[in-house]
This record gives C-alpha cells, sequence and structure tokens, in this order.
C-alpha cells in the first residue's frame, strides 16, 4: 500500500457505539501515524454532518472537509474492524476507513476503496480478518 497504511492503523474486533466515536477513533489513528494533524478529526466530524460517509456495503469512509487540507501531513489511512457494526445513520457500517490525502489524491484513495468494497466478499473477508497482516493483505490494491 505504499506506506499508506500501515500495521498501527488497524484496529481488530472493535465495539463502537456512535458513529461520532467511529469517526474519532479513525481519526486518532490518522493523527497517531503522523499523516494529519490533530484538527483533522473535527473536519471529519464536520464532514460527516454536511453528507454521511457511508458508502454501502456495511463501509464508512470518514475524512475531512475541503478546510482540512491544511492538516494533511501525508497520505494515509486508517481501518476499523466492527463486525458488530456501528451505526451510521441507520445503516450497519462493519468496516471504518479513515482517509486523508495529500495534494487531492483522497479522491484517488477513496476510489480504490470503493471498488475493492464494491465486491461483499472483500468486505466479508475484512470483517473476518484474524489479524493486522490479513487486512494489510487483503487492501494491498489500495494506493
Amino acid at each position: 500500500m505504499s506506506g499508506i497504511l500501515r500495521e498501527e492503523g488497524i484496529l481488530l474486533n472493535q465495539e463502537i457505539a456512535t458513529k461520532d466515536q467511529a469517526i474519532r477513533m479513525a481519526g486518532e489513528l490518522l493523527v497517531k501515524n503522523g499523516y494529519v494533524k490533530e484538527e483533522y478529526i473535527e473536519e471529519m466530524l464536520k464532514r460527516e454532518e454536511i453528507s454521511t460517509t457511508y458508502i454501502g456495503n456495511d463501509i464508512a469512509i470518514p475524512h475531512g472537509t475541503e478546510n482540512a487540507k491544511n492538516e494533511v501531513l501525508e497520505s494515509g489511512i486508517s481501518v476499523i474492524q466492527v463486525p458488530g457494526g456501528v451505526d451510521f445513520n441507520g445503516e450497519k457500517a462493519r468496516v471504518i476507513f479513515g482517509i486523508a490525502g495529500k495534494d487531492n489524491t483522497h479522491l484517488e484513495i477513496l476510489s480504490n476503496i470503493a471498488i475493492l468494497c464494491s465486491d461483499m466478499e472483500n468486505v466479508e473477508k475484512i470483517v473476518a480478518a484474524k489479524t493486522k497482516e490479513e487486512i494489510l493483505a487483503l487492501l494491498g490494491g489500495i494506493e
């Protein structure tokens, strides 16, 4: 994944009560891995207020608003596996991808995740993964 996803950016078997908690958790992983500044998380929450980041097939892809681009240090993603799901406006997200794109790469990252996850079989493999290595292997095509 060309360094945009690291093992430290993956959380397995999480139980998350709210979408705000899920978005914060995804953002905190991006901060921890040096992809974004702390302020990016608030822009991720604002983005969700504008329009849901749930894209279907049990996938949500929280990301910052247009105003957040100065908070992005380098392109990166975080992945949170939530087998029981978390409610995103009446839809259940079982995989949360936090993304940050430097120099407008977020659209390409979003597109690659959407293509991979358009196949429900791939989503089920991500949800069933027992190790971070399995997630890295499954997501190897996302650049």
